[in-house]
């Protein structure tokens, strides 16, 4: 799989300069590129690295001297980093999934496949599932009894999806997602030491044990179009309504959302992200690395939430938040400032109470 300069700046909606019908076979850090790569030096600092490889094409940032970097063509994206979508689509060369049903998959008569789906070795589709054209069922993949997959849809080997889980057209889900799990939900036949903990946040001391009792699923999930969901994501069902995600949210790996979440739409939700039950995201909210978010609490459209925030109550829209608890990310800054300059402020004040105390003296 091959593409000329020309071929991939037209697709790119890019500018291009030198000898552009050469051909490109891969991408490559400038320090790496070969003749037939494509060396990404999309800024002045990555270029500098050209010199250690053997590249004679590269993607540049506009304006750039190509001829002074010794290429022998060039491309000059406007935005090099979207740029990078396109370039990378053009130049992936998949899994190498095959096409139609393996043999060693097992499809219930019921399910209904839709033109030019691939399904993987030992894949399992249950009953009543209905696959949308295009589709890919990667190997060891198992679709559980009544679930709905959009058309081209891509699934990554060992992907499970429980019954009636909903998933909208061209979602990607990658190697070991789990989605549609019972949700998280347990009671006690008398009100228990953690209702009570939390009507009063003090000590519940030794109280007579009760056995938790489940609550069952009875809902299901349901994922928009254009959803992406990492590796290792664990997504319960909800306890009566469906747990939804929006169209074109993106779930990094090891993501946990739990039973009745509801995500908007355009989300970026990072790695090791939790997000308890009934808890609501609004629309282009971004939760980097490890956020916590507390049970039955609305955050609003476009929140961002830094690294490691715990956001325990409900977070206006717009607001950028960090920290534990969560405060909005300037004010968490100055406290973060305020408490490294807390050794120096106190052997000041510790100098100043000897200096009174021994100025009393002398008196």
């Amino acid at each position: 799989m091959s593409y000329s300069v020309a071929e991939i700046a037209k697709a790119l909606g890019a500018q291009a300069a030198g000898d552009t019908a050469r051909l490109i076979k891969r991408a490559a850090e400038p320090q790496d590129a070969g003749p037939d790569d494509l060396a990404l030096a999309m800024s002045p600092k990555y270029a500098e690295s050209l010199a250690e490889g053997a590249a004679e094409v590269a993607m540049l940032w506009p304006d750039a001297d190509w001829q002074g970097l010794g290429l022998k063509a060039a491309i000059f994206p406007t935005r090099p980093r979207f740029a990078m979508s396109g370039m990378t689509a053009m130049l992936d060369a998949g899994q190498g999934f095959g096409a139609g049903v393996h043999p060693s998959a097992i499809i219930d008569p019921s399910a209904q496949l839709a033109a030019d789906v691939s399904v993987g070795p030992l894949a399992i589709i249950s009953a009543g599932a209905r696959i949308g054209a295009g589709s890919v069922i990667g190997p060891h993949c198992f679709i559980g009894v009544d679930v709905t997959l959009g058309e081209q849809a891509y699934l990554r080997e060992q992907v499970s999806i429980g019954a009636r889980v909903t998933i909208g057209n061209r979602c990607i889900i990658q190697p070991g997602a789990r989605i549609g799990g019972d949700g998280f939900s347990f009671v006690t036949a008398e009100p228990s030491t953690v209702e009570s903990a939390r009507k009063t946040l003090g000590d519940q001391g030794t109280a007579k044990a009760q056995p938790w009792i489940r609550i069952h699923s009875l809902g299901s999930v349901t994922i928009g179009d254009d959803v992406e969901i990492g590796m290792g994501c664990t997504i319960d069902c909800g306890t009566i309504r469906n747990t939804t995600i929006g169209n074109n949210t993106k779930l990094d790996n090891q993501v946990h959302l739990g039973h009745n979440v509801s995500i908007g739409e355009n989300c970026l939700i990072c790695g090791q992200v939790g997000i308890a039950g009934s808890a609501r995201i609004g629309n282009n909210v971004v939760m980097a690395g490890q956020v916590g978010v507390n049970d039955n609490i609305f955050v609003g459209d476009g929140v961002i939430a830094g690294g490691g925030t715990k956001l325990m109550s409900n977070v206006p829209a717009g607001r950028t938040m960090l920290g534990y608890p969560a405060t909005q990310m300037d004010k968490q800054v100055d406290l973060y400032k305020a408490q490294r300059r807390l050794p120096r402020l106190l052997r000041e004040v510790a100098e100043l109470r000897k200096a009174v105390f021994k100025s009393g003296k002398d008196d």
